[in-house]
């Protein structure tokens, strides 16, 4: 966008002839905030011009939303016109920056000036000309220090008068003071000054929204122990398992709802709607009798081990996210006391969700056009502030796509403003430009299409996508291999190289990543042809077995009874592998040894005494 002096249709005023234009970064014209983070610089850009020769400079003027008055940075250029300058946030939030320019007289003209003094030019007029810019600039200037520009000015006028002209050296060292330059660059003329005629914002994150790695697990499944049998896990239990997660360097645990499930239409074992009673329902069909979106499952525990949990975690430096699912079992006790939030249909029964041909009758959306919508939106917002209120700083948003943007806009923004630190993840695997907005209007990163991206083209073309287009500046991508929803089609066989491809890619690439464990870890796949995972974690519970040696490289020292071989101790010997067709040379009685149990589980010996030359041989 370009931005100039106002029009004047009478021509009462002279527009400035200055243009600002090509600010960077600017989202839909300063509409939506950019994203910059606590840690880096921020760096604003614009391309400043105006006609024929003359020089222009720039300046930028910041502030944080809680100051009212402006901090101001020179700016700079280094090519065609392009001019940038920094600044270092101090605090989170919301920052707004415009850009004012003018041109640079004083410099124009001892440019000029320089150029005459080098073609041995008479320089009489040009130091009078000089003199009256200086004396204007000082007119103008608001700096008590504006006597060094008179006593240049005067310097000008008297070498103007000597038919000598001004020596050299003498001439350099006046109008090349750093001081006198600096006061000269510092004053904007009020003729040709332009200033933005709005300010753009800066959404400054905090620096775990810009480096996160997180890692998922149903807390309501659990971890085996000797002698211990399939249960409904406990968030104390959870708690036990933050040091597993921790040690495999992830910073945020994401728990799937932990809230009250209902009864009503209950999924059962793989999504069935046949449940058997012991079945436990899927924890994002939220609220039942012992309480809703405020409430824990009373299996799970309390508020109280929930706040446990959360203290816990920060001692190890994770952050626990929260599943925000913005739905309603129909046990739930909104549809009983808000009903006018729900959609009914002809017959007079609430609307389940549905994506045909799927339809989930175990769950009630709400109506963002209900008659009732203030009511809806600012208890929404309560929920919100609510888990904020015990601690959570992380929220993962479940769909929020198929919810009003306008809700999330407002409701991100009112969370926020007391609490900046508040990182909210959108799940939302829809179209791009859904999930381009979706970050415009506050979502601080989102899922992205990398589960489904597996071959060199197409990683390239959407690293591309991701880092060289306007999305870099509003749009902070969270790469996952896998979630309890999607395990694509390269992690349906249990092969340790392509989960260990994927998972290098998924943190490489991307400072943000995260994975649905313990299933990851385990290489548990999904039947060919499907992505839903058989005998899902979302419908029933489920025990781990994390230490499994059967699954792990095994290494060791070998001795061998080399006396009963009438091989001596200090002899080389050859080893021949019968299954790899290596030869290896030892010496003495002990030996390493490695078993990988996803390559070669194990080794076959031939050992034979006189071996052959060493050259070439692993020893």
């Amino acid at each position: 966008m370009t931005y100039h002096s106002p029009t004047n249709p009478e021509l009462k005023l002279a527009p400035s002839r200055v243009i600002i234009d090509r600010i960077q970064p600017e989202i839909d014209g300063g509409r939506f905030a950019a994203k910059r983070y606590l840690d880096q610089p921020v760096t604003i850009q614009a391309t400043l011009l105006t006609d024929g020769h003359d020089k222009v400079k720039g300046r930028l003027l910041y502030r944080h939303e809680s100051e009212k008055t402006f901090t101001t940075v020179t700016m700079t250029t280094k090519w065609n016109d392009e001019w940038s300058a920094s600044f270092q946030p101090k605090q989170l939030g919301r920052y707004y920056f415009k850009i004012e320019a003018a041109l640079d007289r004083f410099g124009h003209w001892r440019t000029d000036l320089f150029k005459k003094q080098a073609d041995n030019q008479n320089l009489s007029l040009d130091f009078r000309i000089g003199a009256e810019l200086l004396l204007s600039i000082a007119d103008e200037s608001k700096s008590k220090s504006a006597s060094l520009l008179k006593q240049a000015a005067a310097q000008l006028e008297s070498w103007s008068k000597l038919k000598t002209g001004a020596p050299a050296q003498e001439l350099a060292r006046v109008l090349n003071d750093p001081a006198l330059e600096l006061m000269a660059y510092e004053v904007f003329d009020q003729l040709s000054t332009v200033s933005m005629d709005r300010e753009i914002p800066i959404q400054v994150e905090p620096v775990l929204a810009r480096f996160s790695s997180w890692y998922e697990f149903f807390p309501r499944s659990t971890v085996w122990k000797p002698n211990s049998s399939l249960h409904h896990g406990t968030l104390k239990e959870a708690a036990e398992r933050l040091n597993y997660v921790r040690d495999m360097g992830f910073n945020i645990v994401y728990l799937p709802p932990i809230h009250p499930v209902g009864t009503a239409y209950r999924k059962g074992k793989n999504n069935t709607l046949t449940p058997e009673a012991s079945d436990v329902g899927s924890p994002w069909a939220i609220g039942a009798k012992e309480g809703g979106h405020k409430s824990v499952h009373p299996d799970l525990g309390t508020l109280k081990d929930f706040a446990a949990l959360v203290e816990r975690a920060r001692s190890l430096k994770i952050e626990i996210a929260m599943d925000i699912a913005f739905q309603c079992s129909p046990d739930h006790p909104y549809v009983k006391d808000h009903p006018d939030w729900f959609k009914k249909r002809p017959d007079g029964t609430i609307q389940y969700a549905e994506n045909p041909p799927k339809k989930y009758q175990d769950i009630y959306p709400f109506d963002f056009e209900s008659k009732d919508w203030k009511a809806m939106w600012t208890e929404l917002r309560d929920v919100l502030q609510f888990w904020v209120d015990q601690g959570v700083r992380v929220f993962r948003v479940d769909n929020p796509h198929t919810k009003a943007f306008h809700f999330w806009e407002w409701a991100i923004a009112e969370i926020k403003a007391k609490t900046p630190d508040v990182l909210f993840l959108a799940e939302a695997f829809t179209r791009p430009h859904i999930m381009a907005y979706l970050a415009k209007i506050g979502f601080t990163q989102s899922y992205t299409y990398f589960t489904w991206r597996n071959v060199k083209w197409e990683l390239e073309q959407y690293m591309t996508e991701l880092t060289k287009t306007d999305l870099k500046d509003v749009f902070s991508p969270n790469f996952w291999p896998n979630t309890p929803d999607i395990n694509p089609e390269p992690l349906h066989v249990s092969d340790r190289a392509i989960y260990l491809q994927r998972l290098i890619l998924a943190a490489t690439l991307s400072s943000n990543y995260g994975i649905y464990g313990p299933v990851y870890e385990l290489m548990v796949s999904a039947p060919k042809g499907k992505e839903e995972y058989l005998d899902s974690e979302k419908y029933e519970l489920k025990q781990w077995k994390l230490d499994d040696p059967s699954k792990n490289s095994q290494s060791g020292m070998v001795a061998l009874p080399l006396a009963d071989w009438k091989i001596d101790g200090s002899e080389t010997f050859e080893v021949y592998d019968l299954l790899t067709d290596t030869r290896y040379y030892w010496t003495g009685w002990q030996n390493y040894v490695e078993l990988d149990p996803q390559r070669w589980p194990a080794h076959i010996f031939k050992i034979s005494r006189n071996p052959k030359a060493l050259q070439g041989a692993k020893v």
